[in-house]
């Protein structure tokens, strides 16, 4: 048993290639002084993995790979917090059972419950103080119910598509049980508040995601190769291949350019369940000299990809069940390494990048604006030199992840931990 008090993190799968805004916060808040334990609902199901994760010092608790180790410990947990703090189970029970019934999903909330007890177990085990949870579903759900069983304060971090597809009364009970939440965006936090009752807005708190920009600019000049002048200009874009990114409107913005003349090659970084439409969308355009698909990526790899770039470019949009980003880490990533930007005025991200400022923002869904703006900055290097400077100076005064996670920080030590 652990006798140095920490702070539990409940992530429904650790660790994750698209995640590392996540790890950016444990990593710093590990050495600002703040020990960890991670609680993962899922087990990693991705070969690759970022370098960083080395780095955390936090032990992880999963829950038992085998179906019959699963339920016996899981059994366990339950039978001790019931016979351990039986009011406080009971509590926790009831609660699950009044969200099943008025859930559209009873059976996913009667999971999480049965999650429950193995982390409100594992937080007695190990001295947890508090719990903090990313994402306001099942990860939430969880350390809510955990928190209720083991008398222990739990916050949430609240970010995109958790945020606008969970209905609002459950975010509302959620933020309302919380000692605080988080969200990584300006737009987030303002929706937030269209729906709270104004007595939950001091629980609000704006935290940005944070970029390392030490360790991240010691890896790009440890893997950075000299570019091939003749090679042609590199339009490189990273994101999942799912719906909201908009992938497929870049690659019709480069199908535009195409038929300008303008020279370019576009390399497209990132794994998902629209891979197959994606390569079928390049195909018929013509574009499968032009336009590659590079899957998925270890980060190092990619960190030595944004400097290679001519322009970085994204394409987010709503999507039609509401579904969107905050401010894709990518971007900033792509600014940190001082790779212009171009990307959509979407949700969060005209608070990273401003228009003719820090990069160039067109409307979503509109891929000849989105090839004007990749045929400006590929055609003025003076202009990428301007925007990419400026970026960088945003990144180091509002998105250096030491700053920001020093606000997480003292908001723990506020909630109780210490």
């Amino acid at each position: 048993m652990s006798h140095s008090p920490s702070v539990g993190y409940v992530l429904k799968r650790y660790p994750r290639l698209s995640e590392t805004f996540i790890l950016n916060e444990m990593r710093a808040l590990e050495r600002l002084g703040t020990p960890l334990h991670i609680f993962s609902l899922l087990r990693p199901e991705e070969a690759l993995m970022h370098p960083t994760v080395a780095e955390i010092q936090a032990p992880v608790s999963y829950f038992p790979s085998l179906w019959w180790e699963l339920i016996l410990a899981v059994a366990k947990a339950h039978v001790a917090m019931a016979v351990g703090a039986p009011l406080r189970y009971l509590q926790a029970m009831g609660l699950a059972l009044w969200w099943a019934l008025g859930s559209r999903s009873p059976l996913t909330v009667l999971k999480q419950f049965w999650r429950s007890a193995y982390v409100a177990q594992g937080c007695r085990k190990h001295n947890i103080q508090h719990l903090h949870a990313h994402f306001a579903n099942a990860p939430s759900m969880v350390a809510h119910l955990a928190s209720v069983m083991g008398n222990i304060p739990y916050s949430f971090s609240t970010h995109a598509k958790d945020l606008y597809l969970t209905p609002q009364p459950v975010l509302r009970q959620r933020v309302a049980s919380a000692s605080f939440v988080l969200t990584c965006t300006r737009y987030n936090l303002e929706y937030l508040r269209s729906f709270l009752p104004p007595t939950d807005w001091n629980k609000l708190h704006l935290v940005y995601h944070g970029i390392d920009l030490e360790a991240m600019s010691a890896r790009i000049l440890k893997s950075i190769s000299p570019a091939d002048p003749a090679e042609l200009p590199l339009i490189l874009s990273v994101g999942r291949l799912v719906s909201k990114k908009g992938m497929p409107d870049l690659v019709s913005a480069c199908q535009i350019l195409h038929q300008r003349g303008v020279q370019f090659r576009c390399l497209i970084v990132g794994e998902g369940p629209l891979r197959g439409e994606l390569e079928d969308h390049i195909k018929n355009l013509g574009l499968s000299g032009r336009v590659s698909l590079a899957g998925a990526m270890a980060h190092d790899r990619l960190l030595a990809l944004y400097p290679q770039a001519t322009v970085f470019a994204l394409a987010p949009h709503i999507t039609e069940n509401g579904d969107r980003d905050g401010i894709p880490n990518v971007i900033a990533e792509a600014m940190a390494s001082g790779t212009v930007v171009a990307t959509t005025a979407v949700s969060g991200i005209p608070e990273l990048v401003e228009h003719d400022r820090t990069g160039l923002l067109v409307a979503p869904r509109d891929p000849v604006a989105l090839a004007d703006a990749l045929q400006r900055l590929l055609g003025k290097k003076p202009l990428r030199e301007r925007l990419a400077a400026a970026a960088r100076r945003k990144i180091e005064e509002r998105f250096e992840c030491w700053e920001t996670t020093k606000v997480v920080q003292a908001l723990l030590g506020e909630s109780g931990y210490s």
